[in-house]
């Protein structure tokens, strides 16, 4: 398993552009479980609207956890979304 932690910085929270840019990234691994964690909640990162209903605000950290094949690559392509979109 790897996992990360993030924080969010953008005004707007985490917000559909970069969640979309993420459920789309990482559709063609259908054997790994991406799950994003904040505060108590948990939502599957292939799911849009799950990702969505976490409500995570600016200035909130995030953990993303990648368990399956090809866990640093996954990883690192949500990281790099994240980064890019100024998240």
């Amino acid at each position: 398993m790897v996992k990360f932690d993030y924080l969010i910085n953008d005004s707007m929270g985490l917000h559909a552009r970069p969640v979309g840019l993420v459920v789309k990234a990482v559709a063609p691994y259908k054997d790994s479980k991406i799950t994003v964690f904040y505060k108590d909640k948990q939502a599957d990162a292939k799911r849009m609207f799950a990702v969505m209903a976490l409500q995570v605000k600016q200035g909130e950290t995030i953990t993303v956890a990648v368990e399956g094949g090809q866990e640093q690559e996954i990883a690192d392509t949500i990281k790099n979304i994240f980064v890019s979109e100024h998240l």
